[in-house]
């Protein structure tokens, strides 16, 4: 097992390495990230606009810029400064990584808790009035775009607050400003209270998906040998199910899950933006309009680091599911 983690995370380092060059390229060919000061009428002198492209790096070569920019970030751990601004890019990042995996963790655990248990009952009763429900809110959820169904839980929750005249349904940001109650029950309702259209919206999208393919991967394993010559032994329906069903048909979801992690970072996006959080996807968006390359480069990185982790864990989830795996 340790040789089989050791290859997994050695894969894993040319594939960041390959990340960070796509990250930087693509960052510098979306704007000149001076373009501010260059249109203001009247123009700055030319003296300023020279200072501030020395100041972020911006007069030299690319491979110099990126040498620059990635051996500062790996031997003393700073993604660069700001264009405009003089916080922190490091502190701004992660506070905001903070914010969004709060909301994206929670999330999955509920989107997988959910596709587990309807996908395996869908398929255990399969063309029952139950499969064809699950199979019909799948596809509801599928086929509703994120923004939208953001949108419409806002305004739903928004009519629930005002039909009953509380404030249940929290409908901006991830805290109340100010704090009305800041003892730690207090502090927990509000966080709840921010949270539970957010989560729903992450968690409805993702358990859609991963309900289906719950379902698809247990109706092939069920029809499998091996589980007919279980049966064929005299083991119970229940044992047969959960020994060695459930298991096998969970090793391709892990890694549906992992690679759709991405996704669900692209969905936080929209979500934030509509239930104005301060996480990643607002700053993304940003730092975008501002041209704030650093910040769109930390932004990617720390994005891309997620998905190779993810990435890395479900291989590692995959060999302890599946031992054929580990021991190829």
């Amino acid at each position: 097992m340790l040789v089989f983690v050791i290859r997994r995370v050695l894969i894993s380092i040319p594939v960041l390495i390959a990340s960070t060059i796509l990250t930087f390229v693509l960052v510098k060919i979306s704007g000149d990230p001076l373009q501010y000061l260059k249109l203001r009428n009247p123009r700055p002198p030319q003296s300023q606009i020279d200072g501030e492209a020395h100041r972020l790096y911006l007069d030299r070569s690319w491979p110099e810029q990126y040498w620059h920019w990635i051996s500062n970030l790996v031997f003393h751990g700073n993604f660069g400064e700001q264009v405009r601004g003089t916080e922190n890019i490091r502190t701004l990042v992660f506070s905001a990584l903070w914010v969004t995996l709060r909301l994206v963790i929670v999330a999955v655990i509920i989107a997988l808790i959910l596709a587990v248990i309807t996908g395996v009952l869908s398929a255990v009763k399969q063309y029952s009035i139950l499969d064809y429900s699950v199979t019909t809110i799948g596809f509801l959820f599928l086929s509703m775009p994120t923004v939208f169904f953001a949108a419409l839980l806002k305004q739903g929750g928004i009519n629930v607050n005002r039909s009953t005249g509380s404030t249940f349904f929290q409908t901006i940001g991830e805290r109340s400003i100010p704090i009305t109650d800041d003892s730690v029950w207090g502090s927990f309702k509000d966080i709840v209270s921010h949270a539970i259209l957010p989560v729903v919206v992450l968690g409805l999208v993702s358990y859609a998906a991963w309900s289906r393919f719950t379902r698809a991967s247990m109706l092939e394993v069920l029809n499998s040998d091996y589980v007919r010559l279980a049966r064929s032994k005299g083991l119970s329906p229940r044992r047969v199910l959960v020994r060695h069903a459930l298991r096998t048909a969970l090793v391709p979801l892990t890694t549906v899950t992992a690679l759709d992690i991405a996704a669900l970072l692209g969905g936080a996006i929209v979500t934030e933006r509509v239930f104005q959080w301060n996480g990643m996807g607002n700053l993304f968006l940003r730092a975008l309009q501002g041209t704030d390359f650093n910040v769109m480069l930390a932004w990617l990185l720390v994005s891309a680091v997620i998905v190779i982790l993810f990435n890395l864990i479900a291989d590692l989830l995959y060999g302890v599911l599946d031992p054929r795996i580990r021991n190829a």
